[in-house]
């Protein structure tokens, strides 16, 4: 990696630990420790997904227009804003601007960093570096959830304070690490004809391989995100009588899979097809799902039912770390010249629309109804194969499998420097 990935990968692991101290608290900090209630509480959730909803369209131009950099100081920034005004809000209506600037923030750092990542890496090592970023955002997010969970005492709201605080430090201190990266140079709109933001996504939208993959992408946040913390913990507390030490202990197995697995998984997803490798998550995330199944209506031991639940989010994690160098790279590699920023602003949107619609679903099917809840999700994942399979067949071979590429070039090493582009 060059000095600038490192920092880059420095900032998603900042980022992440900053994250990671006050999102598993903020609903206990708004409705009990400043006495808001659960409605207020529930609406600061809300207000972070639908402050990302009306963000993430306007964040794809900027990128392009601005470049990613600029574009990210500016979200870092207004996210320490957010964080250090929620530690110190007491009302309600401070609460939700606060969580709305927090929320902004945080979703255009998403796409800000996967179009640094793009930007500084080459087709044949940018599915390394998205792996890379998983992994140091899932280590980030864990060790900042465990050391935020023992700062946080519900009856010392200046501990939340504390722990605000921290987050809108980290922040800034990733303020200070990004703008020492020097990016290079990279093709934005205006180096180009002039073109019209109603323009820019009309050429997104006639791109058929990419709206496939924002479908695809739906489902794939729905199916899975958008059940870890709704649907899926509901449905194990509800059916299968899952204790919450024995939750958390399945959120580890999950985090701790990823961790271990990511790339020793790389090694194996490089080699072969993107769409065949989403369309294998469809089936792991299946088996996963009659997992669950056999853990809320098998009628087995409680010890059992814990096993199997702690495998499904195993399962899950497993994967997951098969789609961190298998979506992002792809997207980039969908993009036209001087477009990745539109184009990941994009597919940011659409998972935070499953992201958003996924609790929302999942969650009452999964604490009433529990049979008909997997037998759904469980249909979900099998229409994510088929989906990825018929997306291979929008793909050109570069595009589904890089390798192939690099393959050719290294076996034709005779042959002169100016050939080497056409084959690329």
């Amino acid at each position: 990696m060059g000095a600038a990935m490192r920092r880059i990968h420095v900032g998603n692991a900042l980022s992440a630990f900053g994250l990671g101290f006050t999102v598993p608290y903020l609903y206990v900090y708004v409705a009990q420790v400043r006495g808001l209630g659960a409605m207020t509480a529930g609406l600061v959730l809300a207000v972070f997904a639908v402050a990302a909803l009306i963000v993430l369209p306007f964040a794809g131009r900027a990128i392009v227009r601005r470049g990613p950099l600029p574009v990210l100081l500016a979200a870092l920034v207004t996210a320490a804003i957010g964080a250090l005004s929620l530690g110190l809000a007491r009302g309600a209506v401070t609460v939700l601007l606060s969580a709305a600037a927090l929320g902004a923030g945080q979703a255009v750092m998403q796409p800000a960093l996967a179009t640094m990542i793009v930007d500084c890496s080459t087709a044949g090592t940018r599915s390394r570096a998205f792996a890379m970023q998983f992994f140091l955002q899932n280590l980030g997010l864990g060790v900042g959830g465990l050391i935020g969970g023992h700062l946080v005492d519900t009856t010392k709201p200046g501990s939340f304070t504390l722990l605000f605080s921290l987050e809108a430090a980290m922040f800034l201190v990733l303020v200070a690490v990004m703008a020492t990266v020097r990016m290079p140079h990279s093709p934005r709109v205006e180096d180009a004809p002039g073109q019209s933001a109603r323009g820019s996504w009309k050429q997104l939208l006639g791109n058929r391989a990419m709206v496939q993959l924002c479908v695809l992408g739906f489902v794939l946040f729905f199916a899975c995100y958008g059940q870890f913390e709704s649907g899926l913990s509901a449905y194990g507390v509800e059916a299968a009588g899952i204790s919450t030490s024995a939750l958390g202990t399945a959120l580890a197995a999950n985090t701790l899979v990823i961790v271990v697995a990511q790339f020793a998984v790389l090694r194996f997803v490089e080699r072969r097809r993107r769409s065949r490798m989403i369309a294998s998550v469809g089936l792991i995330w299946a088996v996963a799902w009659a997992v669950a199944g056999y853990a809320g209506l098998g009628n087995g031991s409680q010890a059992m039912a814990t096993a199997a639940f702690v495998s499904t989010y195993a399962l899950f994690g497993l994967g997951e770390a098969m789609l961190s160098p298998t979506l992002a790279p792809l997207v980039a590699d969908l993009a036209p010249t001087g477009m990745a920023g539109q184009y990941n602003s994009a597919f940011a949107l659409v998972k935070q629309l499953a992201l958003a619609v996924g609790p929302a679903v999942g969650g009452p099917l999964g604490a009433s109804l529990h049979a008909p809840y997997v037998v759904t999700f469980l249909l979900f994942s099998l229409g994510i194969t088929g989906l990825a399979l018929r997306l291979g067949r929008q793909l050109t071979d570069v595009q589904d499998q890089p390798s192939v590429v690099k393959g050719r070039v290294v076996a034709q090493g005779g042959a002169s420097a100016g050939q080497a582009p056409a084959h690329a």
